[in-house]
């Protein structure tokens, strides 16, 4: 447990990253032009107004639908970010650790899903391996599975297993327990949500070709269009097709994406509809249920080309989903809304994982198979307004949302597989002839498995002070929970309601920001996340006692500066988060745990000098184990969170040598882990470095032309990327990306 000399050193280090920054910009902030949208002078510090509107004049403060907030200087992050029932507000002034990554930089970096966007921030660890289907991420230490990742702010709509980004124009990571503003359950760390790409006021018509090692070509079709006597209408269209061999033996994908963005700007009326469509087919996939048996040495990872998959093993899935939202503005500083959205995925898949059983590597390797359907639908209505009552300011929110998450497995004979002795190093491999697919069920027609029906209405009152240079923000959600769990198994008893939970609770919050300065702001908030309270297990001696929802709960503070061109920000946090358990001793069941993860972070963006960008930073935390079974693991950390992880991305253009010319790079540390709660399993850390050239030119008829070239993991370091939630994930071998851009 950190003590008050360790917070003083904290500080003390942001006070000084801070005035280190800040020599190191001051010639680059001194001749930058006063003012305007965040790529010179001082970042406006109010409510964020998103850019052009196709009828010339703009999307309100108070509404969502147009172009995103600008992007700050370098381009890399915005300056605004969608905060859930609060809309846009302004990165540098909002009470809530914040960033929205762009587009130029999805492009930039070559990203192929939000796991490779998270690499550019220090508090967010990729939770699930390298070549596996799926997408899962640790935020200050907790887990936040792709499930809980929003699309346009509404949840459980997005692809529950990976995110593509062909559709996406920015991907926002908000950090901390997001009870208010978005509501759900869950969601202790933080919430990543999704913003469309919407067709600009210039034409667009781009075409990128991408060769990722071993073999997969990616070729990727962007086009966007404005018609109408005002550019009122709005369509924007992206398609993708990624295949071949990947750089893990015997691993291959096969990925098409389609999206398509349509979108109305009127005078008071805009509206947007959004279709996505996608597929994944990958063969000889990697598991995320890896594990290791209690007590051995963790056994060094194995190289990042090694298999343990069978050749025959697959996961198929495929994707759809449709989402619409409508704003009017009844005033000119109050917009009413609503949206709503349908998702469904399908994954048939049959896998294998392992469970290492020495330090040598030996293993034994188990196949499994679970055809499954998840369906999402969401909506939401609400109302934002500013206005003034005296000398106070006002921005009023209400929300009022339903969401729906529908799981479908099972409703078959169970079906035997075999179980094998394997190595990591050097992996066991079944004949196809041991193991019949022919047979299998598919994901289509499974039976209801369990359900998550969510209901909530939030308040929130944004109170301003002395011209905005004090803000205070009010509100809480009351949210009603129902989960059901049904019978799968054949028979009699198929589709019998076996579980039964619901309750409901009201979340408070407040947050305030105070302007020291136009350029200096500092703030604190205490927010709250919700997860569905458990029932105890029919073995113990309160069976089936239903317990009140489980409250996580945040305080932070923070301060951000903005040096015109170039931005730091640093925050201090501690999120208390409650568990459960059985007492051995009088057998009843109890929400006695607790973990409490204590954290800062410093994080800068923007440019340090002309044409040198940085972008990450690092985190500091300390995830403690206060309260465990018979106080057995008190004061021990947290499996799976490290202490120290570093995200360094760096970018410096080179105009003496050829003109467009840049070199990026990267440099990934996360330090090491314990592997169990009794902290006698460790896990070593590691350090990845990536290296890059981006060449921009105008080709023919001045039609701008961008060639890059980048090495991920450029010194194919091996290491277990990930050692959360028990569960062991090695990372990526060397890889090699090249593409072509070209605009016509």
């Amino acid at each position: 447990m950190p003590s008050r000399k360790s917070a003083s050193i904290s500080l003390l280090v942001l006070s000084a990253s801070l005035a280190t920054l800040a020599s190191a910009s001051a010639q680059v902030a001194q001749n930058a032009p006063a003012g305007g949208n965040g790529t010179g002078g001082t970042v406006v510090l109010d409510t964020v107004v998103v850019e052009g509107a196709g009828t010339g004049t703009g999307t309100p403060a108070t509404g969502t639908i147009g172009q995103p907030p600008a992007p700050f200087a370098g381009g890399q992050v915005a300056t605004g970010a969608q905060l859930g029932m609060l809309g846009n507000r302004s990165v540098l002034t909002t009470p809530f650790s914040v960033t929205s990554y762009t587009d130029k930089l999805i492009r930039d970096q070559q990203a192929r899903s939000v796991s490779d966007v998270v690499l550019n921030d220090p508090s967010v660890r990729n939770d699930a391996p390298a070549f596996s289907e799926r997408d899962a991420f640790f935020i200050r230490g907790f887990s936040v599975t792709n499930l809980d990742t929003a699309y346009d702010g509404l949840f459980y709509i997005a692809n529950p297993r990976r995110s593509f980004l062909e559709g996406v124009e920015r991907v926002e990571i908000l950090k901390g327990p997001t009870a208010l503003l978005n509501g759900g359950v869950g969601r202790v760390g933080g919430t990543i949500n999704l913003i469309p790409k919407r067709a600009a006021d210039e034409p667009l018509n781009r075409v990128t070709t991408t060769y990722i090692g071993d073999s997969q070509l990616w070729p990727h079709l962007d086009f966007g269009r404005r018609y109408g006597p005002t550019g009122e209408w709005g369509v924007r269209i992206n398609g993708s097709y990624r295949a071949g061999d990947t750089t893990l033996d015997g691993n291959s994908v096969e990925v098409g994406v389609g999206a398509v963005g349509l979108d109305y700007r009127g005078e008071r009326f805009r509206a947007s509809l959004d279709l996505n469509l996608s597929k994944q087919k990958i063969d000889a996939p990697t598991s995320l249920f890896n594990s290791a048996a209690p007590g051995i040495e963790i056994p060094k990872a194995p190289s990042g080309r090694t298999n343990t998959s069978n050749p025959f093993e697959y996961i198929d899935s495929s994707y759809g989903m449709a989402a619409a939202r409508v704003e009017y503005d009844l005033l000119d500083t109050t917009t009413l809304y609503a949206a709503g959205g349908i998702s469904r995925y399908r994954e048939d898949f049959l896998t294998s994982s392992y469970r290492i059983t020495d330090v040598e590597g030996d293993a034994t390797a188990t196949l499994a198979i679970q055809p499954q359907q998840i369906d999402g639908k969401t909506g939401e209505i609400g109302l934002r307004s500013q206005f003034d009552t005296g000398a106070v300011g006002h921005q009023l929110n209400v929300s009022l949302s339903r969401a729906l998450n529908e799981n479908h497995r099972g409703g078959f004979p169970r079906i035997t597989l075999p179980s094998y002795a394997t190595n990591i190093y050097d992996p066991t491999y079944l004949p196809s002839s041991r193991v019949n697919t022919s047979g299998f069920p598919r994901a289509s027609g499974r039976p209801l498995f369990a359900d998550l029906l969510l209901t909530s209405l939030a308040v929130a009152d944004t109170l301003s002070f002395a011209q905005d240079r004090f803000l205070v923000t009010l509100g809480g959600r009351y949210q009603d929970i129902r989960s059901r769990g049904f019978s799968t198994v054949p028979g009699p008893t198929l589709g019998d309601q076996t579980y039964l939970y619901e309750d409901s609770r009201f979340s408070p919050a407040i947050a305030a920001t105070a302007r020291i300065t136009d350029q200096l702001s500092v703030y604190g908030n205490y927010v709250e996340a919700l997860t569905e309270g458990p029932i105890a297990p029919a073995t113990v001696a309160n069976a089936n006692e239903i317990f009140a929802p489980i409250v996580s709960e945040q305080k932070e503070v923070g301060i951000k500066y903005d040096f015109g061109l170039l931005a730091v920000t640093g925050a201090l946090f501690e999120i208390r988060q409650p568990s459960a358990y059985t007492d051995p001793t009088t057998n009843i069941f109890s929400v006695s745990g607790l973990q409490v993860n204590r954290g800062l972070e410093l994080s800068v963006f923007g440019e340090v000098a002309d044409g040198f960008r940085l972008l990450g930073g690092v985190s500091f935390i300390e995830a403690e184990l206060a309260r465990t079974l018979g106080g057995r693991f008190d004061g021990n950390a947290v499996p799976g969170v490290p202490k120290t992880t570093v995200n360094l991305y760096a970018e410096y253009d080179m105009p003496w040598l050829l003109s467009g010319l840049t070199l990026t790079g990267r440099a990934l540390y996360t330090g090491s882990t314990f592997y169990d709660q009794a902290n006698t399993q460790k896990v070593p850390d590691w350090t990845r470095f990536d290296l890059g050239l981006r060449y921009a030119f105008d080709g023919p008829n001045d039609t701008p032309v961008e060639l890059k070239a980048s090495v991920e993991n450029l010194f194919d370091e091996n290491y277990w990327a990930s050692s959360a939630r028990g569960f062991l994930a090695a990372g990526s071998g060397r890889t090699f990306l090249v593409s072509a851009s070209f605009e016509f």
